[in-house]
């Protein structure tokens, strides 16, 4: 099959190529992502490929379909980027990676939480200015704090494995639909005020729908405890981010780690060294002492980008002999 590989960085073509070995499919590389300006460059292809910023809305998959496109292959578990409602009216496969590694993005959280509790970001920038003195640096003990887990799908409990196992850590979680095999690994679920309520650390590992769209707002931070530490590597929506700033700025969050953002689709994943980032309310969270922004790099490790290339591939295979495809997303009815 002829695919068409948006957002396509080096490291995506170097995996993407040996995972096709078993394939063979003909790829081709766009480094740029998706969209109404671009939709063109999808012309002559029978599939595309597309990551987590790329933007199909009605209209670029209006074009798709008009050019014979019937798939679409997220390398991501989210599908938030896709009118679901338009792919449905023009017969449009979706198909995406629902798991790669939970494991990278749990372990990304507790880098996280590391990094701000130990201030490791501070030291590191001191001592190279051969600044050694631990002024401002101190953090605490993991041991025996409670860490409440918002989402406690297979990210949320590798997350609560190492928390819990690892360092001690009380562990509460909240889920619409809770598994309660955990239970029997030390995870107590409760009620989301009362994880807001008791939680030394908050870490959110949910989806992004309309039930948790800025599920962490003013109300939900005024109920957290005072200098909270809040991860978040899901998806920047779930965090209204100005009132992060207005919890920063009284002293009620004490610190914030985060891998997504809200505006995070023109930004992310480019190089603005040169130019310095545009986006004001970025900028101001960059301003904070307390606070460590990673550029969506949870699922960054080599075992988590050699499952997306081999699901990926496996999924427009499967499609292409129209086998059965498990990973297909479901289109409204």
């Amino acid at each position: 099959m002829k695919i068409a590989v948006f957002s396509a960085k080096p490291y995506d073509e170097a995996f993407l190529e040996q995972a096709n070995q078993a394939f063979g499919h003909e790829l081709h590389y766009f480094e740029s992502r998706l969209s109404e300006k671009n939709m063109m460059l999808a012309a002559g292809f029978e599939a595309i490929c597309v990551f987590t910023n790329d933007k199909l809305n009605r209209v670029v998959l209006k074009y798709l379909a008009s050019h014979g496109i019937r798939l679409v292959a997220l390398r991501c578990a989210g599908y938030n980027n896709i009118d679901l409602d338009a792919a449905r009216e023009f017969k449009i496969q979706i198909v995406r990676v629902p798991t790669y590694s939970p494991n990278a993005v749990a372990e990304h959280a507790v880098a996280l939480m590391l990094c701000l509790n130990r201030k490791l970001h501070r030291a590191y920038s001191r001592v190279r200015e051969c600044n050694f003195t631990l002024d401002g640096l101190i953090g605490f003990d993991m041991h025996g704090k409670t860490v409440g887990i918002i989402g406690l799908g297979k990210i949320g409990a590798a997350l609560a494995d190492i928390v819990g196992k690892g360092f001690g850590c009380r562990v509460l979680a909240y889920d619409p639909s809770p598994n309660l095999t955990y239970e029997e690994h030390g995870v107590h679920y409760t009620s989301l005020e009362t994880l807001l309520k008791n939680a030394d650390i908050i870490s959110l590992h949910c989806p992004l729908t309309t039930q948790t769209c800025h599920m962490i707002d003013d109300a939900a931070i005024a109920l957290m405890k005072p200098e909270v530490m809040l991860i978040n590597t899901s998806r920047g929506e779930v965090m209204d981010t100005q009132a992060l700033i207005r919890g920063l700025k009284s002293g009620k969050i004490g610190s914030l780690g985060l891998d997504v953002y809200e505006e995070e689709t023109d930004i992310f994943f480019e190089d603005f060294s040169q130019t310095g980032v545009q986006d004001e309310t970025c900028a101001r969270l960059l301003t904070f002492p307390n606070v460590m922004l990673t550029c969506h790099q949870g699922f960054f490790t080599q075992e988590a980008l050699a499952t997306i290339a081999n699901t990926t591939l496996k999924n427009i295979a499967a499609v292409e002999h129209g086998t059965t495809c498990p990973n297909q997303v479901p289109t409204p009815a």
